[in-house]
């Protein structure tokens, strides 16, 4: 497997731990979207795409976030045994590497897309080319 494009959306605040969103191309033919780059204590590192994790509520079946205390939905008291199985797990990762190497190959293909794009967001016609993914889409629909 080869990272062939990394698109990366920098955020405006650089001073936040959140450096950046990207989007990565693998072999020419799977899109993952929504990487974070977050600044480490160890310098930055790649978040994969997740969700929230959700419990339902026993009484009237609504999705509600684990950390909740009442329900959404009808307003019932979510007990601390409901969600205790889960409350060291957050959110759970959409897309993910399988094997150290794998997200070694990412991380690096990553972190050098986001020097460039560092780098290009210095020069006075600088366009970011993040949102641009559907137009490639639109343009060769048989991808």
């Amino acid at each position: 497997m080869e990272v062939t494009e990394v698109r990366i959306k920098l955020m405006d605040h650089n001073e936040d731990r959140l450096q950046a969103f990207c989007s990565i191309t693998l072999d020419g033919e799977f899109v993952v979207r929504d990487l974070k780059v977050i600044e480490g204590l160890k310098g930055p590192f790649i978040a994969m795409p997740s969700r929230k994790l959700m419990i339902k509520c026993p009484r009237c079946s609504w999705k509600n976030e684990i950390r909740a205390r009442h329900c959404n939905g009808c307003g019932t008291r979510v007990t601390a045994d409901t969600n205790s199985q889960s409350r060291s797990r957050l959110f759970a990762d959409i897309a993910h590497p399988i094997n150290a190497s794998c997200r070694e190959k990412i991380q690096v293909a990553v972190i050098a897309a986001l020097n460039s794009e560092r780098e290009q967001s210095r020069l006075p016609d600088y366009i970011c080319t993040y949102d641009d993914i559907e137009d490639v889409y639109a343009e060769n629909p048989s991808n």
